[in-house]
């Protein structure tokens, strides 16, 4: 026997059915019922209303017109259409812009009918639980979201002191003294300090409301080599940019994907190799911003390929974080940007398009 509390509205322009629903069932429902779609549409302004019937043939709007007039004010009670005609067009019509959840025809049998409410309302529970359920996991994970920017921020502070304490440590010619301590201290500190980062930009990239300003890649660039190049003073840039026409962008996100994508050139480079090369190349139209950046490095298995932008992937010579690319990804997907990727044994070439939203 279902629970009393389950509102059902029932909606019919003949006074007979209406009698005969409420006497039929309302030992086992809270049951409303209205005359006519104006006055059903009275009660879902006052009554939380979970299962609604209405018939198809009333006077000035059908029962379709009335399940379609009600989608987006109230989208959550589950609806029944009650017909007694066989036209296939109006239940298509029905279930396709009406969001009906069953038809039954008239005259209606009533264990049909009951069951049919009852799934109803089940199926009504499962929208609600669903909804509650995402909207907390949502909370949650905004919450954890925000722990571990707020963590990661902190725990630079301290990182940077260490990093700067080793800086010192090297003018004043102490580092050689103890350098295979001092070298493990310092290697940590760098390995910590850019999963910091990257955590970091994820953060802010899931955050951030995309700005569009103006973006020289004539300046971009070189910086991002000059920060990134660091770890490696060995591995040669060739640049060609080609920026004739204006460009905007998100420069927070373009500065993200280019600096993954050219820390990642450096990274992977083969370990004997004595000419490490990268070059990038940027080609700037009034459309788009199309950049190429290519490397001689270890290069990408052919079956990593697809899972090189997936979080955490790491492959037998990826020591990294597994986040570099998958932030690119993302990042990329928040502009509206693509990316391809070819790799082999002479290295790995990466193309980007990103819309110029002038």
């Amino acid at each position: 026997m279902a629970a009393p509390n389950v509102r059902v509205l029932y909606i019919d322009d003949e006074e007979n059915n209406l009698q005969a629903f409420k006497a039929s069932f309302r030992r086992q429902y809270e049951i409303y019922t209205a005359i006519s779609a104006a006055e059903g549409l009275k009660i879902l302004q006052n009554v939380s209303i979970q299962v609604i019937l209405a018939d198809q043939k009333m006077p000035g709007t059908t029962g379709v017109e009335f399940f379609k007039s009600i989608t987006e004010t109230f989208p959550d009670p589950i609806r029944i259409l009650l017909t007694g005609y066989t036209d296939i067009e109006a239940l298509a019509d029905a279930i396709n812009h009406g969001d009906i959840y069953r038809y039954i025809t008239k005259p209606w049998n009533d264990l049909e009918l009951h069951n049919s409410i009852k799934n109803a309302y089940d199926a009504y529970r499962a929208k609600i639980d669903l909804r509650n359920k995402v909207a907390e996991l949502e909370k949650t994970n905004d919450e954890l979201n925000r722990f571990i920017y707020s963590i990661s921020h902190e725990l630079r502070a301290p990182l940077v002191s260490t990093m700067g304490v080793i800086n010192l440590v090297k003018m004043e010619g102490a580092y050689e003294a103890n350098s295979e301590y001092w070298g493990l201290i310092e290697t940590c500190s760098n390995r910590l300090d850019y999963y910091i980062q990257k955590t970091l930009q994820y953060y802010r990239n899931n955050k951030m409301i995309s700005e569009n300003t103006l973006v020289d890649f004539e300046q971009l660039i070189p910086g991002l080599i000059e920060l990134y190049s660091f770890t490696d003073k060995e591995t040669t840039f060739t640049v060609n940019i080609n920026q004739k026409a204006a460009f905007y962008g998100d420069a927070f996100r373009i500065e993200v994907i280019l600096g993954n994508l050219i820390s990642n050139a450096i990274k992977y480079q083969k370990e004997n190799e004595t000419n490490k090369k990268v070059n990038i190349n940027i080609e700037v139209s009034n459309e788009f911003a199309e950049i190429s950046i290519a490397d001689n490095g270890m290069g990408i298995l052919n079956e990593h390929l697809e899972k090189i932008f997936t979080q955490f992937f790491k492959s037998s010579i990826n020591h990294g974080s597994g986040l570099g690319l998958f932030i690119v990804k993302e990042a990329l997907n928040k502009i509206n940007g693509r990316i391809a990727v070819s790799s082999d044994t002479d290295g790995t070439t990466f193309k980007i398009t990103i819309p110029n939203v002038k």
